[in-house]
């Protein structure tokens, strides 16, 4: 069968805009949501279920968030996971703190300090990081976006990553820890685990490889169709999710090259899983993305995809921003032909709109839009 763009443009659409389900179903199945805190109008988080569940509201994610047997953490990048998924991470031995650039183990003092901050957890049961602070008081420390924080949230985000806590709720939008069940201390979380070097004890090789390979199936089944260079980098971020194993990540991409369905299209090789058939029907249908929807995340895929390129300019200056503060990609049937920028003024959506071409002249687009628009606003809560 000969692929082209456009079949790998329809197979990206259907694949990801499944049926909407419940929340619930939809976080089973795609297994990761990417977060981040801009709200313009609502979170990325929420932009991205809203084609994905029925009936979604901004926040829902957050208001049933303790409910849905969900985890804040790592994986590619921040997000909420599975606890499948979790599992496939954990424990994190010797694990290496993305903000600290990656940098070594916890010295003595740091491990001291962590044990104290973990009984004070206990105690209190769930903390605010501002409670914590004002008991512990360590000062602050220069964080991963080169600003300063306060050393007790620094450290909490650590011990966070390292799975000694978990999120347990949000309170306008800042996480509220608890020490997590049957957890280990912080000098035993190090230990916890054989270093990645596992000559002398084969018997965990096929586990820990089957567990790794589990996770990119996880990653390709999120961001697939992917070019090659697209692919290496996607498990090269994996880093994140299992620091203990990132020196055995070449190798996983090796086997997920071998295992999954390929094409070459125009000069350049794409992946996806096995079982997947490339193919979708073309829809009639306007959608608003987030920027780091799964269909527009991987900036250069997009390129590859769609011919233009897509900025995300919110730590953009103003004067130099060409598409807008929050852009937020606009997908027209098979095609993302622009892009748009929502905001709430007095209860009421604003929007405008930029387009790579020229906009659609056809009555179909035009009803499409106001639809999403209608959808946009019940979204958001708000009156028409």
């Amino acid at each position: 069968m000969l692929i082209n763009l456009d079949d790998l443009r329809r197979f990206t659409v259907a694949r990801n805009f499944f049926r909407p389900t419940t929340l619930k179903r939809a976080l089973d199945r795609m297994g990761f949501v990417q977060a981040d805190p801009i709200r313009a109008p609502a979170r990325a988080q929420d932009l991205i279920l809203r084609h994905r569940v029925k009936n979604y509201h901004a926040g829902d994610l957050e208001r049933r968030y303790a409910t849905l047997d969900i985890e804040e953490d790592f994986f590619i990048i921040y997000g909420f996971v599975t606890k499948s998924l979790h599992a496939l991470m954990h424990p994190r031995s010797d694990s290496r703190v993305p903000a600290d650039d990656l940098g070594s183990p916890w010295p003595a003092a740091q491990r001291k300090r962590a044990q104290l901050l973990l009984e004070f957890v206990r105690e209190r049961g769930a903390v605010h990081p501002r409670e914590v602070d004002e008991h512990f008081s360590h000062g602050t420390v220069k964080n991963y976006w080169g600003g300063s924080s306060n050393a007790t949230t620094h450290l909490l985000d650590a011990m966070h990553y390292r799975g000694l806590l978990r999120v347990a709720r949000r309170e306008k939008g800042i996480r509220i820890y608890s020490a997590r069940e049957q957890v280990l201390t912080p000098t035993d979380a190090a230990k916890s685990v054989p270093p990645v070097n596992h000559a002398q004890d084969a018997r965990s090789t096929p586990d820990r490889r089957a567990r790794i390979d589990a996770l990119v199936d996880v990653a390709v089944r999120i961001y697939a169709p992917l070019p090659g260079p697209n692919l290496s980098s996607l498990v090269s971020r994996l880093r994140f999710a299992v620091p203990q194993w990132q020196t055995e990540l070449t190798r996983a991409l090796q086997r997920a090259k071998e295992r999954l369905s390929h094409a070459r299209v125009e000069g350049v090789d794409w992946y996806w899983a096995k079982e997947e058939a490339v193919c979708g029907a073309r829809r009639d249908r306007v959608r608003l993305l987030a920027p780091f929807d799964p269909v527009v995340r991987d900036r250069d895929r997009f390129e590859l995809l769609w011919g233009w390129v897509y900025r995300f300019e919110a730590y953009t200056p103003a004067p130099k921003r060409q598409l807008g503060y929050y852009a937020l990609p606009l997908l027209w049937r098979e095609r993302v032909i622009g892009w748009g920028n929502l905001s709430v003024k007095n209860g009421e959506l604003k929007s405008e709109f930029g387009y790579v071409g020229s906009q659609p002249r056809d009555r179909a687009f035009k009803r499409e839009l106001e639809a999403e628009l209608d959808r946009m606003r019940t979204f958001l809560g708000l009156e028409r």
